[in-house]
Order: structure tokens, then C-alpha cells, then sequence
């Protein structure tokens, strides 16, 4: 049972990292326009 103490709030702040992860990432742009991405990984621009 006491292990739940500490589980518990570990488990929390775990989420809120990545929670904050997520958010810097499409803050930051990382979602956006991702077909093109794709498409331009394949072509070869020589």
C-alpha cells in the first residue's frame, strides 16, 4: 500500500512531461504538413 505514494505522484508528473512534450512539439510545428515530408524523404533532389 505504500508504494501507491510514490507510484501514484510519479505516475502524474510522468504524464505532465509528456503532456508538455506534445505541446512543445506542435507548438514547435512538428505536425505540420507531414504528407509532404513523406513525399519529399523519396524523392531525390540530384
Amino acid at each position: 500500500m505504500d508504494i501507491l505514494f510514490i507510484l501514484i505522484p510519479l505516475s502524474v508528473i510522468l504524464a505532465i512531461f509528456i503532456l508538455a512534450g506534445l505541446w512543445w512539439a506542435i507548438y514547435r510545428g512538428q505536425f505540420e504538413d507531414i504528407e509532404d515530408e513523406g513525399k519529399r524523404i523519396l524523392e531525390d533532389d540530384d
